[in-house]
């Protein structure tokens, strides 16, 4: 029988995460899209500043919430991408697959998106779940 919270993250999809304040330290919560690519877990925004890119870069520990078909809170940790070649091959594929972008359009807007949109790797913590190496 195949565990339904691994299973969630294999798909990826709409969730919930919880952040830390950087400079408050209160919880902040906020919805996200998981992008699975090649089982490598990405959350990913539109370029631009985000709160809860800052909040992950101050402090990388937070929760991953699904809710719905099945209801679980996964520890994680996030790793911020900055080497550029990760980060153009892991952009091009997100803004193709998981934002629907056509293949062109994607090549024309790739560099402001990688110059300019956060871009962290998720470490699920969950038993049954491997994180891409």
């Amino acid at each position: 029988m195949t565990d339904p919270v691994v299973m969630a993250l294999a798909r990826g999809g709409r969730a919930s995460i919880t952040t830390r304040g950087r400079v408050t330290g209160r919880p902040h919560t906020i919805d996200v899209t998981l992008h699975n690519v090649d089982r490598q877990l990405i959350i990913a925004g539109r370029p631009g500043p985000r709160d809860w890119y800052a909040n992950l870069v101050a402090g990388p520990r937070f929760t991953i919430h699904f809710s719905g078909i099945v209801d679980a809170d996964i520890p994680a940790t996030a790793h911020p991408v900055v080497d550029w070649q990760v980060r153009r091959s892991l952009m091009e594929r997100v803004m193709v697959k998981g934002f629907g972008f056509s293949p062109e359009r994607a090549v024309r807007e790739l560099d402001l998106w990688v110059t300019r949109s956060p871009l962290v790797i998720v470490e699920a913590e969950w038993p049954g779940w491997v994180n891409a190496e």
